[in-house]
This record gives C-alpha cells, sequence and structure tokens, in this order.
C-alpha cells in the first residue's frame, strides 16, 4: 500500500515538475508572440507560484518571473477586457512629482492637474476612454477602489511585481486585468511610456 502511495506522489510530482516548466516556457514566449491556452498556463502558473518565486530568488530574479507571468495573463484576458464596459485605470503613487500637492482619501492620490507629472495627462484622457483614474499609494487600496462602482476592467500601471500580485488579487473579483509595466522599479520618481498608454487604451477600445 505505501509503496502504491509513494509511486502515486512521484508521478503526481513528475506531472507537476513537467506542467510547471511547460507553463514557464509559454510564458517566456508570449513575451515575443500569442500563445495557445494562456488562460490554462496563467492559471497554472498562479497554482505554483510560491515555489516558482522561490526558485527564482534563488537561481535567478524574481522580477522575470513576474514579467513573464503578466504578459501570459494580458495575452489572456485582452479579449475578455475588450468586452468590459464599466472600466478603471490603477496607478502608483510613486510617478507623481515628489513635490505633489494634491491629497490622499481613502480611495488613493487626488490628482489637482497641476502639470508636475504624467498624471495630469493621463487624468485628462481616461474619461475620454471611458475609464475612472485611481492613483494609490499601495495595492491594499485597491480593495476601496473596487467599491467605489460596479466595475468589470481594470487596466493597471505598476512595476511587472505588483502588477501581478493585483492580478492575481483581483481574479475571483469578476474583474478583468490588463497591465502596463512600467519603464523603472522603485518606491518613487518611477516613469510609464505615456505613448505605450495611448496605444494600449486604443488597442483595448476596439
Amino acid at each position: 500500500m505505501y509503496e502504491t502511495i509513494g509511486i502515486i506522489i512521484t508521478v503526481l510530482l513528475a506531472f507537476s515538475f513537467v506542467l510547471a516548466a511547460l507553463a514557464l516556457i509559454m510564458s517566456r514566449i508570449s513575451l515575443y508572440r500569442h500563445v495557445w491556452l494562456a488562460g490554462f498556463f496563467a492559471g497554472v502558473l498562479d497554482f505554483f507560484y510560491m515555489p516558482l518565486k522561490y526558485f527564482f530568488f534563488k537561481l535567478s530574479d524574481t522580477r522575470i518571473l513576474h514579467k513573464w507571468m503578466v504578459s501570459l495573463k494580458n495575452i489572456a484576458n485582452l479579449e475578455a477586457f475588450k468586452r468590459t464596459k464599466k472600466r478603471m485605470i490603477i496607478a502608483p503613487h510613486c510617478m507623481r512629482s515628489m513635490d505633489c500637492p494634491a491629497s490622499s482619501t481613502r480611495t488613493g492620490i487626488q490628482c489637482i492637474s497641476c502639470g508636475k507629472c504624467v498624471f495630469t495627462k493621463l487624468k485628462d484622457i481616461a474619461p475620454k476612454y471611458g475609464y475612472d483614474l485611481y492613483i494609490v499609494t499601495g495595492s491594499s487600496f485597491v480593495k476601496y477602489v473596487i467599491k467605489e462602482k460596479d466595475y468589470d476592467g481594470a487596466l493597471l500601471i505598476a512595476c511587472d511585481y505588483e502588477l501581478n500580485k493585483v492580478m492575481m488579487g483581483l481574479k475571483g473579483k469578476n474583474i478583468v486585468t490588463y497591465g502596463i509595466p512600467m519603464l523603472n522599479d522603485g518606491c518613487f520618481n518611477t516613469k510609464v511610456e505615456y505613448e505605450k498608454v495611448i496605444e494600449t487604451l486604443e488597442m483595448l477600445s476596439g
């Protein structure tokens, strides 16, 4: 009996290893072209996220894992996002000016369009594409933002780690996500390619 159990466990471990490895390969390929079954492989990586994160931390760089996972999820969510009706943009406060005069509330920073950072342009362009803009001071603020209205789509701007974290968090909230990675990581003075944001807004509106 114990021998049978041991065989079953060994087979399951081997299958899990192969499945996780295949999902990683597909996620890397997703950086360059479309992959089939992107949603399935994204789910596999979510399931094995903690051991994979430890593996990348020890042998490589966890930023690579997050980048691959976000890319795969974007492909998986693209068509579903295009069908959403009530959308929001969630962006991090670290992109704002160091001397930003805006105040913070329960749902994030309230941009006053002072012109000192990219949020002035994002605040102006977001409604034209049918989005509400939220500038959050941490991923924990997202739970308050999603209660504001009956949103079904969230365009996220952040580092790959935060993108993946929020995508995983909203997975069971009936909110379709799509992520735009920032140009650099950090807690302040981070940047996003504004042209990339416009390009993404155009693509998702079609």
